[in-house]
């Protein structure tokens, strides 16, 4: 199995990083997972210019790292996002990541199973939580888990029992949920009308504009 954890934070020693480091090593305890740990740090990103050529012919103008990614993604059988809180809302690297990745109508995730990491010291967190959940639920994941977690400014992460067992939790339910193939089937409702209702149909309707989202979706998955 393969893990895909990104890390939408500039830091790599800050909250969202201890966190999905933490689940990081978890993970590592299950000996069948392959895991992927990606740092926005480490990426070139380019911002999404609304061309629309990635709808037409499956692949964005720019061929730099989130393109690499989103191939790394497709392969992958779940997807641990995490994001510092930034005016209630995610980062701006996780926002590009996002607007470029393929994710909703391409639905790059769909199959897949997720956890979504959030931090904020102040407010916003649970803002930012559902914009990843959002994201998650309309390209097709299956979310098994939401940290949300608020930092006190002098708080040690290390000492803070209470995250340790809810990151322990969200891991173990998450690794589950992949061997066991466990249907959530309120999400999986709201996928539907999302997708069948919203998204296929205005695809299909202005098909010649879309040949590479109707591509993604003949790759093997059954929209």
């Amino acid at each position: 199995m393969k893990i895909i954890i990104v890390n939408g934070s500039h830091r790599k020693n800050g909250a969202t990083a201890f966190i999905l480091n933490e689940m990081y090593e978890q993970l590592k305890k299950y000996r069948d997972m392959e895991i992927q740990m990606v740092h926005v740090a480490d990426l070139e990103l380019n911002y999404c210019v609304g061309c629309g050529v990635c709808y037409k012919t499956g692949a964005c103008i720019y061929k730099d790292d989130i393109e690499k990614l989103s191939l790394e993604i497709a392969s992958a059988d779940g997807i641990i996002l995490g994001s510092p809180t930034y005016a209630s809302n995610v980062s701006g690297q996780m926002k590009v990541i996002i607007d470029r990745g393929h994710f909703v109508i391409e639905q790059l995730l769909y199959g897949k199973y997720a956890i979504s990491v959030t931090t904020y010291e102040n407010y916003g967190g649970r803002d930012s939580a559902d914009i990843l959940n959002r994201l998650l639920s309309y390209s097709g994941a299956k979310v098994s888990g939401t940290i949300a977690y608020r930092k006190g400014v002098s708080l040690n992460l290390l000492e803070d029992t209470r995250l340790a067992k809810e990151i322990q939790k969200s891991v173990n339910r998450f690794y589950h949920d992949i061997v066991g193939k466990r249907q959530y089937i309120l999400q999986a409702i709201k996928h539907f009308v999302v997708f069948r209702i919203g998204i296929k149909p205005f695809v299909l309707q202005n098909s010649f504009r879309y040949e590479g989202v109707i591509k993604h979706w003949r790759g093997g998955r059954s929209l």
